[in-house]
């Protein structure tokens, strides 16, 4: 299930499209202001951003030009600001898109499914639970300090980046890695794997928070 952070100082407004999201199977969670977003972001886990210029305290395009040096997750912003200038420098700021309100809501939703869509496909840059995991480098880090991980743990890693909020069963984790790597993984090593790999991204290995256990299945990144 995606999330999405509504970035909106209007609490009616704040409501209602937060509750229409949630019937349309989006997980939401909702801030009034820059500092307010800024913390949702630090925790991770947000896929999309929708983002009004005008906020209780900071500034949208100040905001905007943040999420997508620091957090790289896509941006629509959805505002009354429709002035050409104002358009324009949300789009070279990188906004995905730029939605006049009022708006309709279908409409929003299909342009939401466009830009996680073409996000999921272009990403190479995965923000995991706070850990940074870049693909084309093969550099995963927190804070700024590399994480060092083996080839395995490192491939095993990418899976649940790119699969992040779904439970996957361990048929399809061994599955993929022998895909990738071409390496035979059997089910006490994949356990090994996992083990290790939680000890080097948990903030407490003993209660893993950011690749949890489900009894029976496999694990939810």
């Amino acid at each position: 299930m995606e999330k999405i952070l509504l970035v909106e100082d209007d609490l009616m407004i704040t409501e209602s499209l937060g509750k229409f999201l949630r019937q349309e199977g989006f997980s939401t969670v909702c801030a009034p202001g820059q500092k307010e977003a800024e913390c949702c972001l630090d925790k991770g886990g947000i896929d999309l951003v929708l983002l009004d210029v005008s906020l209780k305290n900071g500034n949208g395009f100040s905001l905007c030009g943040k999420i997508r040096e620091e957090y790289l997750v896509p941006v629509i912003f959805l505002t009354a600001s429709d002035d050409e200038y104002s358009v324009v420098t949300g789009l070279d700021l990188g906004a995905e898109d730029y939605i006049r309100k009022p708006f309709r809501p279908r409409e929003l939703i299909s342009r939401i499914k466009v830009v996680l869509r073409r996000a999921g496909k272009r990403q190479s840059v995965f923000d995991f639970y706070g850990i940074r995991v870049d693909a084309d480098k093969a550099l995963v880090s927190r804070d700024g300090k590399e994480i060092v991980l083996s080839a395995l743990e490192y491939r095993l890693l990418l899976i649940f980046c790119q699969n992040k909020g779904s439970v996957i069963s361990r048929e399809k984790l061994l599955a993929d890695l022998w895909d990738v790597g071409g390496d035979f993984v059997n089910d006490n090593t994949l356990t090994v794997y996992i083990k290790r790999l939680r000890e080097k991204i948990e903030e407490d290995p003993a209660k893993p928070s950011r690749i949890t256990t489900v009894r029976g299945v496999g694990y939810r990144a």
